[in-house]
């Protein structure tokens, strides 16, 4: 680990972890002892998961809801609840996925959009939930590879997944740019975006764009197993294994194992991408509703770092085919060789919530959680001058290819929240928690010697590391920050639950901090963030619903963002945003329709700018309004067919004159105030239709997004475009020990389309354009796009066991 790095924290850190990996075995003390008198207490099961929490998991088809016991009150929803007291549902008719799993019925007092195991079944296992979510009203979802290995990004509402709480069972999880760091898809039961809301007790500091959460599998209570085995274009190879213990002994305890190997090469230009994956988890239940779960992942990978081209490099591709790709060869003079772009990563995450139900009315969740990161990402640099040196003093000769390095020495998250809830009355649930988060990030830029071959050497290795006037040139920084938070919600039900109101208050409280080396330049600032919540909703009967809900969310720049960009003087300002909803839904046992309404209103937006080499940075940007409406529509099959449609109106406004210097290096400001916001389509449409009969099944997908702009001054906007997806499969009856043998074709792109699909980063402005000053600014080459990979095709074969 680098020298610079702070210890001031490093004896809370350690305490976090060891919470973290005894949270498991502090709770088969803790809730067998409460087991055994807690005779009058609620008999839960525990089959709900994060955002999930507001309707059971969907088979296939459906899956029926396990209504409390007891008949007081149940909980009010939690993202990270496991439990059925946390679940708001009436009736079992309520708990069914419709649209071939592409929408769930949801009854929480606050928009919540879902996919289900039955189409994530469907689809490749490859898919990350990036892919999986891409029908979603509220999303328009960007993906650089057909292997699901380099994550993406995702618009929603004008603003970006670094906006957004991603999480796996409800702890903080990699950003969208790794997703696939987290979780296999075998391994994940729903995925669900809360696009307008965050739950109270949520540890995260970018709610800003909602919520995105990720279910992991439970264990099975029987021994078996699952694997599977997929090629495809791109000469894509992955296998997949996953072993269940079932319950061991008379102990309650289930658990899983399982391990995925994938390995791909670049759909443009030349590399190869590798991933190895594994995952665990681990769970017991109690008969009184106390359970402990574990969840652990590890990741190691190394992909290519894609190019992502400019509008000039876009066209001559899509008019002559020229690719704006990696190099196959070594190229001396460009320095452009694919093993000289080369991200190599190794993550490792954990969460272990416990849920102890101490009384009939008193309940205790403690969340502790761990995400750990280490690894470097390697890019063409500049060539030596001859002034510079190796390690032991012999000079690097002029001309010599170099590599320049983003190394990230350690970055870590490490948090819990702890949380007490009781029932005041037989109206009244309050909630009373604390959150605490350390986030570590340190990061430096060295400079090696290209290797003779090409590729780039690992930046510890000192025989190519590169010296300058006795001393390495090793500038860098760390960035971090400190969170302290406390929380306070009562939720009350009338009506025989039909009128349920939740009203709450989160404090939040930051010390941020920032520190260059080798100078040891030190900048910090405290921060605070008031997060009231307020959310009503009435249900007519089992058929009809109606919620009104308002938060105000924020988002704190996050430490990787701002170790990649340069400031002097002071931070960026968090960003905070008023949201108010207005939603309806219905269902019956053959439609469900949900429509949303929303308006947005954003201080001191912060845009996230790519700075190259796979990293983005942060800055302020000024105020915005964003307001619009979604609609949603499934039904049950029809003869075998599902369909699913949704569509999304949004209406998003820049409300401020951005700062901006013009070409003589004056202060002025871009003339925004009142135009089209970045990243802003005022349209986007989905359309699914699932077949199934007897084994066979079939899913197809259609999305659209309109017209938007990718930078500040809106100069520079990309059309409209269409994407489109293909699964079709077949289950076999079961043969000796394979249970559910199937056979699936995945395809992406059928059309061959070429279209740009969002950005890497927003840019400043692509022309000369005239600002507030009547000055022009120096033109600039504009964003940098994500463009839709072309055709591809994965075929899967799998069963249990």
């Amino acid at each position: 680990m680098c020298p610079y790095r702070s210890e001031k924290q490093s004896s809370r850190k350690a305490l976090l972890l060891v919470t973290c990996l005894a949270g498991f075995g502090s709770a088969s003390l803790a809730a067998p002892a409460q087991a055994a008198t807690g005779a009058t207490a609620v008999k839960h099961k525990s089959h709900a998961h994060g955002v999930a929490a507001h309707s059971q998991k969907a088979s296939r088809n459906a899956v029926a809801t396990t209504v409390p016991e007891r008949p007081k009150m149940r909980r009010p929803s939690s993202i990270n609840s496991t439990g059925d007291e946390h679940v708001t549902v009436s009736t079992s008719r309520l708990a069914r996925s419709r649209g071939g799993g592409m929408m769930r019925v949801e009854t929480a007092p606050y928009a919540i959009q879902t996919i289900t195991k039955a189409f994530i079944e469907a689809k490749s296992p490859t898919s990350t939930a990036l892919d999986l979510i891409k029908n979603l009203p509220s999303v328009s979802v960007s993906t650089p590879d057909t292997s699901g290995m380099q994550g993406g990004t995702i618009q929603s509402r004008s603003l970006t997944d670094a906006d957004m709480a991603l999480m796996v069972d409800g702890a903080p999880a990699a950003s969208a740019s790794y997703m696939a760091e987290d979780i296999d898809s075998e391994n994940l039961d729903s995925v669900s975006m809360m696009p307008g809301s965050s739950p109270i007790d949520l540890p995260a500091t970018s709610a800003a764009a909602g919520v995105m959460n990720e279910t992991s599998h439970d264990p099975s209570h029987t021994f078996g197993g699952l694997v599977d085995f997929s090629y495809g274009t791109n000469n894509l190879s992955r296998e997949f294994i996953r072993l269940e213990s079932g319950e061991i002994g008379n102990t309650g305890v289930r658990s899983y194992l399982s391990f995925s190997n994938s390995h791909a090469r670049s759909w443009m230009g030349a590399g190869i991408n590798e991933r190895r994956h594994l995952d665990f988890g681990i769970r017991k239940d109690w008969q009184n509703g106390s359970y402990a779960k574990l969840f652990m992942s590890w990741n190691n990978e190394d992909f290519t770092i894609d190019n992502y081209p400019t509008a000039a490099e876009f066209y001559k591709y899509k008019s002559t085919g020229q690719g704006y790709g990696r190099k196959a060869g070594f190229d001396a003079i460009g320095n452009d060789y694919w093993k000289n772009n080369i991200d190599h990563w190794n993550q490792l995450f954990l969460s272990a919530p416990i849920h102890v139900v101490l009384t009939d009315k008193l309940q205790f969740d403690l969340r502790p959680y761990y995400n750990w990161g280490q690894g470097w990402d390697g890019s063409s640099g500049d060539f030596a001058d001859g002034t510079t040196t190796y390690k032991s003093g012999q000079t690097i000769a002029a001309g010599t290819p170099l590599t320049s390095y983003f190394q990230e020495n350690g970055a870590l998250d490490v948090g819990a929240t702890a949380k007490l809830g009781y029932d005041i009355d037989k109206h009244n649930h309050i909630e009373l928690g604390y959150w605490y988060e350390n986030q570590d990030y340190t990061q430096h830029f060295p400079v090696s010697v290209t290797k003779a071959d090409g590729s780039n050497p690992s930046p510890n290795d000192a025989a190519y590391q590169v010296y300058s006037g006795g001393s390495r040139s090793y500038y860098g920084n760390t960035t971090g920050y400190e969170i302290h938070s406390l929380f306070l919600q009562d939720t009350a039900k009338y009506f025989h639950d039909k009128l349920q109101v939740a009203g709450g208050f989160k404090y939040v409280m930051s010390n941020v901090w920032y520190i260059t080396y080798p100078g040891h330049s030190q900048m910090g600032q405290n921060l605070t963030a008031p997060l009231p919540h307020l959310s009503i909703s009435y249900h007519f009967n089992e058929h009809h619903q109606v919620y009104v809900n308002a938060e105000g969310d924020f988002r704190q720049p996050s430490a990787s963002a701002l170790g990649n960009t340069a400031y002097t003087g002071t931070l960026p300002k968090n960003q905070y945003s008023i949201k108010e909803e207005l939603g309806y839904r219905y269902n019956d046992k053959y439609v469900i329709v949900d429509l949303d309404l929303f308006n947005y209103n954003i201080t001191n937006r912060l845009l996230t700018t790519y700075v190259g080499n796979n990293q983005t940075g942060v800055v302020n940007a000024g105020n915005q309004t964003a307001r619009g409406f979604d609609a949603m529509f499934s039904t049950q099959p029809i003869y075998g067919f599902s369909p699913y449609v949704s569509f999304e109106y949004l209406n998003a406004r820049m409300d401020s004159n951005i700062a901006a210097s013009d070409a003589d290096g004056n202060l002025t400001a871009y003339r925004t105030k009142g135009t089209q916001a970045p990243l802003s389509p005022h349209v986007m449409a989905n359309f699914g239709l699932t077949y199934v009969n007897q084994g066979f099944f079939a899913n197809a997908t259609v999305h659209y997004t309109g017209p938007q702009s990718v930078t500040i001054a809106g100069d520079q906007r990309i059309p409209g475009y269409v994407t489109d997806t293909l699964s079709l499969g077949y289950h076999f009856k079961p043969v000796w020990y394979a249970k559910s043998p199937t056979i699936r074709l995945n395809f992406t792109n059928l059309t061959g389309s070429i279209v740009r699909t969002g950005v890497a980063g927003v840019g400043t402005n692509a022309s000369a354009v005239r600002l507030m000053n009547g000055n022009l600014a120096a033109a600039t080459s504009g964003a940098q796009f994500y463009v839709t990979p072309r055709f591809s095709m994965t075929g899967t074969i799998s069963t249990a066991f």
